[in-house]
């Protein structure tokens, strides 16, 4: 009985999803439970099927996959949970833990204006691009329960998008939806449908699961490579801290990176920065600051710099090499606030919590440990690589300043977005 067989909190899907905490185990096995009995009362199904879809860290290449470039992420252990099952309909019906329920009907496949910026708008992108591809799709009943904070830099949205291709692909496609696929539907859901500019790593980091490294040359061909390196051997704890800064209204901040970056490979006769060189661009500079202006050039030698050091980070992971791996996150930080210029708002210089995080960071870790802006900056997140004998001051220390919980200590975990099967 499905039930029982969750209760079993001490079975090897949750220690695979949850690590082997005791407490987190049971915590988990109850969430679980609860999402079964709210199901009951939803859905008549007998046989529904539960789905787990992790959030994401980016470890290197920030801001580098919109303009096809190179990335390291890792799915974590944070993640977004859902149980399903058919109802027979064209009518896709989620309920969410805390937020409101919503209805999408299948027999209206269009972008509707009203939903932009919604998860009914990411549903229906998902279900129609599925169908375009050749997928079969129906009406299906849905509870979620998400762990992905919205607007950690955890990416609760890309784990929202692969979690559905998860469920469509299952329920009415034997699984049959690989990983890269279920991204790439992701993103066209988000950027024709929910209304934003987003790369790929996300989706990508999310659906595949472990740590990754993505080449983003060919966007409609990523390669993804898994990486074998065990973090837990090196006796550091990844710790992303939110720093309270909320996303919204931030929408034209992220975009003018890539457009900034586009602009320049465009006056150079590219459409991207992967497309050009950064001696090229230096060669350049002169008429590019009258077209583009001196933000966008910076932001193009952020790409180069943090394009090139993925491929180090990567070379250092496998040769073992930690301490070079961490010295690199640092140098990607400082392009970041440097170059890149993503650590707060330009409109808005008098709050920047994530520049205060890395300050405070950079006061405890300096030759210790690494520390760097997470996702898209602006507000919200940074990561930080931490030593065991140095985790509680650190932790004590950020939240101090941003609050009790904001510090999560986090693993990489191996499965991407996943049926759950007991």
């Amino acid at each position: 009985m499905l039930k029982n067989r969750i209760e079993n909190h001490n079975n090897k899907t949750f220690t695979e999803l949850y690590g082997t905490d005791t407490y987190v185990l049971i915590e988990q096995s109850s969430r679980y439970a609860r999402l079964l009995e709210r199901f009951k009362v939803m859905s008549a199904s007998p046989e529904p099927m539960f789905f787990s879809s992790p959030g994401r860290t980016e470890i290197g290449g920030n801001h580098t996959d919109h303009n096809y470039g190179r990335v390291l992420a890792g799915a974590v252990n944070l993640d977004n949970v859902a149980i399903a099952a058919k109802n027979s309909s064209d009518i896709i019906r989620i309920e969410s833990e805390g937020y409101q329920g919503f209805v999408v009907d299948l027999s209206h496949p269009a972008p509707v204006i009203s939903e932009q910026h919604s998860s009914a708008a990411l549903v229906r992108g998902i279900a129609s691009r599925m169908k375009e591809l050749g997928f079969a799709i129906g009406g299906f009943d849905a509870i979620i329960d998400g762990r992905v904070p919205k607007g950690s830099g955890l990416s609760s949205s890309a784990s929202f998008e692969v979690l559905i291709g998860a469920v469509l692909s299952h329920l009415f496609n034997e699984g049959k939806l690989d990983p890269v696929e279920n991204a790439l539907i992701g993103q066209y859901a988000e950027n024709n449908y929910f209304g934003k500019p987003c790369g790929l790593m996300d989706q990508t980091a999310c659906a595949s699961g472990g740590l990754v490294t993505i080449d983003f040359e060919d966007p409609a061909k990523p390669e993804v490579r898994k990486i074998d390196f065990d973090f837990l051997s090196t006796d550091f704890a990844l710790v992303i801290t939110d720093t309270g800064g909320s996303h919204d209204n931030l929408t034209h901040e992220y975009a003018a990176v890539f457009n900034e970056m586009k602009a320049v490979a465009e006056v150079l006769g590219s459409r991207v920065q992967r497309q050009v060189t950064l001696e090229k661009v230096v060669d350049s500079i002169p008429v590019l600051r009258e077209i583009t202006g001196d933000r966008a050039i910076l932001r193009a030698f952020h790409f180069h710099g943090d394009n090139r050091r993925v491929v180090r980070q990567v070379e250092a992971l496998e040769n073992n090499d930690f301490r070079s791996f961490l010295d690199l996150i640092i140098e990607s930080g400082y392009s970041s606030f440097m170059f890149n210029q993503n650590i707060y708002a330009s409109g808005n210089v008098h709050e920047q919590g994530v520049s205060l995080a890395l300050a405070l960071s950079e006061m405890v870790l300096k030759g210790h440990g690494a520390w760097r802006v997470h996702g898209g900056g602006f507000a919200g997140t940074i990561q930080a690589f931490v030593p065991q004998d140095l985790i509680e001051y650190y932790v004590s220390t950020l939240e101090h300043v941003f609050g009790k919980c904001s510090c999560h200590k986090l693993f990489i975990r191996d499965k991407g977005a996943v049926k759950v099967d007991f």
